[in-house]
């Protein structure tokens, strides 16, 4: 498989590719989690509806190109985030990032969210491997790679230092081998039977 599909449903939460229908949902989105983006995404600082457009159309490119991936995250048809899988780790990998409006975090839906990607993730041609990455002052998106088995493997200062005002600079590298994950599968299938 060249790409993933364009909508995957994971226990409570529903991942379905960006379009430019969504530009209102996901300024308002951005809006209200300006303050919990803020210290973790340089974006958030320039937010305004331009950007959001942008990075829809941005969104859409880069699918057909095959090289990010980009989902809306959503709950009983709502938007509550937004996730995507990224080709920018070398070949044969992956890496995935996600984010939720504040109101949704602390339930396990990124959690599911995430694990839902990386089910996907592995189905696509040729990876291997699939990763995340974040920042060691950001120690929720390490919970996430760390309920889903994944394994630290690298600690590293960040080459450009701290790039937003809740960091410090140092990258936490998780990675999940599809030979882990398939066990992990088969692991959680044979428990739930």
């Amino acid at each position: 498989m060249e790409e993933p599909a364009e909508s995957l449903i994971s226990d409570q939460v529903e991942l379905r590719r960006w379009r430019m229908s969504d530009l209102d949902a996901l300024e308002r989105l951005v809006y209200e989690s300006l303050d919990h983006l803020a210290p973790w995404m340089p974006w958030a600082a320039d937010h305004g509806r331009q950007q959001t457009s942008d990075f829809l159309a941005r969104s859409q490119a880069e699918w057909e190109a095959r090289q990010v991936f980009g989902f809306a995250i959503t709950s009983d048809a709502a938007v509550i985030g937004s996730c995507g899988l990224f080709r920018r780790i070398g070949a044969g990998g992956l890496d995935i990032g996600y984010w939720l409006h504040p109101h949704w975090t602390g339930r396990g839906l990124a959690t599911m969210a995430t694990a839902a990607l990386v089910g996907q993730g592995f189905q696509l041609a040729g990876i291997d491997r699939i990763e995340i990455h974040h920042d060691a002052a950001n120690p929720a998106s390490g919970a996430i790679a760390l309920r889903l088995g994944f394994t630290e493997i690298e600690r590293t200062r960040a080459p450009e230092g701290p790039v937003a005002p809740g960091e410090v600079g140092i990258n936490v590298v998780w990675r999940m081998t599809a030979d882990q994950w398939k066990a992990r599968t088969a692991e959680h299938a044979e428990r739930a039977s």
